[in-house]
């Protein structure tokens, strides 16, 4: 029963993340914290798979490594958006105009 909850709880973490994701995307900051919140839900799952299986820990430190870059680039995007357009909605900009 336990090992069913540690198995359990990342993967419902993921979908709400997901569905977070696919249904909030007014503004570029929520998407960018559920992006985050995703990462996180995955090093949970990989941090208990190591775990349970007695594999190395240095895989997940490396995870969280490349995931804190991606979330540096999301943010340096956040605020040349709003430098550009004076805030952070989708609608105010226009990504296919040349």
């Amino acid at each position: 029963m336990m090992m069913l909850i540690y198995w359990l709880m990342p993967i419902i973490f993921i979908i709400s993340g997901m569905w977070s994701f696919a249904f909030k995307r007014k503004h570029l900051l929520i998407t960018l914290l559920s992006l985050e919140y995703i990462i996180l839900s995955l090093f949970l799952l990989l941090f208990i798979y190591l775990n349970i299986y007695d594999n190395e820990i240095f895989f997940s430190m490396m995870f969280l490594c490349f995931s804190v870059c991606e979330g540096v680039m999301g943010l340096s995007i956040l605020v040349s958006m709003i430098r550009a357009y004076g805030n952070d909605y989708f609608q105010s900009f226009n990504i296919l105009q040349c």
